[in-house]
């Protein structure tokens, strides 16, 4: 069983390379990330259709294992006060039946506005609003697990 943690806990548990997994999750997709061994660039991978816990676990584990990825990123929507509503409660327990499930540790990130941050990426560029709610969550996967990289990358782990 994984473990989950903030993620600087996390990459403590993680192998010193190796790729992980980004994961933005929606209430009908769940955009996934994944980065270099390196861990140094996110990309996108795909955007999960949610339909049953079960299926779309397997799905994640899958595209984990066949990335060879060493643990996951996971967006933990707080509220801009700090608070946890019920997306993040919803988050937090998708995170602990997931854990259930692989042994790689789960790292939790505050993922406060990526989406609206990608959103206004995706209208800059001028993406039309039905492709931008088709690549969205797999946007904000890219910009969750990125930021999480540039957190770690500091290197001023306490």
């Amino acid at each position: 069983m994984g473990d989950i943690l903030p993620l600087i806990d996390a990459a403590r548990r993680w192998p010193a390379r190796g790729g992980l997994i980004g994961l933005d999750l929606g209430t009908k997709t769940i955009g996934v990330a994944t980065c270099d061994p390196d861990r140094r660039l996110a990309t996108g991978v795909t955007t999960v259709a949610r339909t049953s816990f079960t299926k779309d676990a397997q799905q994640l584990l899958a595209l984990a294992a066949e990335r060879g990825s060493v643990g996951f990123v996971l967006g933990l929507p707080v509220n801009m006060d700090g608070s946890e509503g019920p997306r993040a409660q919803s988050t937090r327990a998708f995170a602990r039946n997931f854990a259930r499930l692989t042994d790689h540790a789960i790292g939790l990130w505050d993922e406060r506005l990526s989406t609206a941050a990608v959103e206004r990426e995706l209208i800059a560029v001028d993406v039309s609003r039905r492709k931008r709610a088709a690549v969205i969550d797999q946007h904000a996967a890219i910009f969750i697990l990125q930021g999480a990289l540039d957190r770690l990358a500091r290197g001023d782990l306490p």
